[in-house]
């Protein structure tokens, strides 16, 4: 026992000191994390695009799928899909924890003593934000399952964000906001500690991330399109902001929407019209990013693509049909496009993502410098 229990202490030496040798190299030869982080990710897509088509039969016999309407031949389709997205992006995080960090050590110019100065706020932020996001994808697996009701979905977000918030209030995190111009003028305040109010805008948040996307759903597509275009809008943001002062805050945020967009991106495919697996309530990134639940309801599937002078859905109310105008976005759009497929209904509802991220990159980069003096 004891000569097996050296052996395996010698092996897991050699594969350490070989890791150590493997990122030298990688650090002489001019690569970065990030460019690691990359690779991961594309690994991240081909797997997760061989692992949602192949798991398939598994998700339909635990009961786990749902049938479109207005579909031939009314197909069973699973759900939960979005597990294995979640799944795969946490693997490739998992794999990704050492890798900035290791990079640190063989920089040029380190000091053999350099490693005590090892960055652990940072390090547990890191960790702090995968546990999130694996609470997330646990919780919103077991709304799949257990059918949670919707007073107690607004509950499961704030609890998933809690290892974040909380990791936030040890490394004492600054809860000052600075206050705009306009609002300056007649306050006198030109900053503001929020304190524990701060602490729960941010829970409120992670509510309003998740759920904002899972209420804007029931055509193939549309929930995962949202979460890439946010993804990609923020990948955006990030890598236009990595020459500025705030470098290494967009570099760690780069780090988690690179893999998430990658493992997303497969998702999207096979959500796409005609559907043949869907998210269904899984939150995986997002962002603690970005994640959702996907549960298209026969009602919304019914009346997804109709149209009339008075109506903008219709509704299938048990044996009756019923004509309103609920005011979605999607019955809007349909009120101003007319009649259309589901597959044309969600390109424009995703164009509509897109105009808004638009916007929002024009208030950031264009009409900021009114509201603030310094932006970084």
């Amino acid at each position: 026992m004891a000569a097996a229990m050296e052996g395996a202490l010698l092996r897991w030496g050699a594969l350490k000191d070989r890791g150590f040798g493997l990122a030298q190299e990688a650090v002489a030869a001019g690569l970065e994390p990030l460019h690691v982080n990359v690779a991961i990710a594309i690994a991240g897509l081909a797997l997760t695009n061989k692992l949602v088509p192949a798991v398939r039969d598994m998700f339909i016999k635990a009961g786990l799928f749902g049938i479109d309407l207005n579909k031939p031949g009314r197909q069973r389709v699973p759900e939960s899909a979005g597990v294995i997205v979640g799944a795969v992006y946490l693997v490739c995080m998992f794999v990704f924890i050492p890798v900035p960090y290791v990079w640190e050590r063989f920089r040029p110019g380190r000091q053999p003593a350099d490693h005590l100065d090892f960055p652990y706020r940072n390090f547990v932020e890191f960790i702090s934000a995968l546990l999130s996001i694996c609470c997330m994808v646990f919780l919103g697996f077991a709304d799949d399952v257990l059918n949670v009701k919707w007073r107690y979905k607004l509950v499961l977000p704030t609890i998933a964000s809690l290892p974040l918030l909380l990791v936030y209030f040890a490394n004492f995190g600054s809860t000052t906001i600075i206050v705009p111009h306009p609002v300056r003028a007649w306050s006198g305040w030109e900053s503001v500690d929020l304190g524990l109010i701060y602490y729960l805008f941010m829970s409120m948040i992670a509510v309003f991330c998740t759920n904002c996307i899972n209420i804007l759903a029931g055509i193939n597509g549309v929930e995962v399109g949202q979460a890439v275009v946010i993804a990609v809008s923020l990948v955006v943001n990030n890598v236009l902001q990595l020459g500025g002062p705030c470098h290494d805050a967009h570099l760690f945020s780069l780090y988690f929407l690179v893999p998430f967009l990658a493992t997303t991106l497969p998702l999207l495919r096979f959500n796409w019209f005609p559907a043949s697996a869907r998210r269904a309530g899984e939150r995986a990134g997002g962002k603690a990013i970005t994640a959702t639940r996907s549960r298209k309801s026969h009602n919304t599937k019914k009346g997804a693509t109709r149209r009339d002078d008075d109506a903008a859905a219709v509704a299938h109310g048990g044996d009756v049909l019923l004509r309103f105008n609920n005011l979605t976005l999607i019955n809007f759009v349909l009120k101003m496009v007319g009649p259309c497929s589901e597959e044309r209904l969600t390109t424009y509802v995703l164009a509509v993502q897109v105009f808004f991220s638009g916007v929002a990159f024009l208030v950031r980069y264009g009409l900021v410098k009114f509201f603030y003096d310094i932006v970084l």
